[in-house]
């Protein structure tokens, strides 16, 4: 899904979430490297042990930042923790974001419910926005002529 110059299809990110995992990417990085040179009773196993799970950590950060909802005309791009998943529009019904949820929730045509991480309840008032935005699009492009 290509962006648009519309800035209604503007991508879904939350700002806290991605300052924190930004720091804590660098914190883990310096603490790794910190205990590797400090620590020289550690054999070259322990230390690739260390890089690795200092890595694991930072990879899980840099995931966790880059959660998003990317619209388009077309439909919604929605990239969670774990997994991206592609809607369009139709099969979205409705959008929720009451109730102190930690983060947006789709109504979906067959049942299930998905969470959008990229609207994050952390960043206050403008996350209510991004959730009033968000349920706009789903609205403009469900309308049909008589939307019973």
């Amino acid at each position: 899904m290509e962006p648009t110059g519309d800035a209604r299809y503007a991508p879904f990110r939350p700002r806290l979430a991605r300052i924190v995992t930004a720091v804590m990417a660098v914190v883990v990085v310096l603490g790794t490297v910190a205990v590797i040179v400090a620590i020289p009773e550690l054999g070259p196993g322990d230390q690739i042990g260390f890089a690795l799970l200092g890595a694991l950590i930072v990879w899980f950060c840099w995931r966790e930042g880059s959660v998003a909802a990317l619209p388009s005309p077309d439909g919604l791009v929605v990239r969670n923790l774990m997994i991206t998943t592609r809607l369009e529009w139709a099969e979205v019904v409705s959008v929720r974001f009451g109730s102190g949820r930690p983060w947006v929730q789709l109504d979906l045509a067959d049942g299930d419910t998905l969470a959008v991480m990229g609207v994050q309840r952390a960043d206050g008032e403008r996350a209510s926005a991004e959730a009033q935005r968000l349920a706009t699009l789903v609205a403009v492009h469900t309308a049909t002529p008589r939307d019973d």
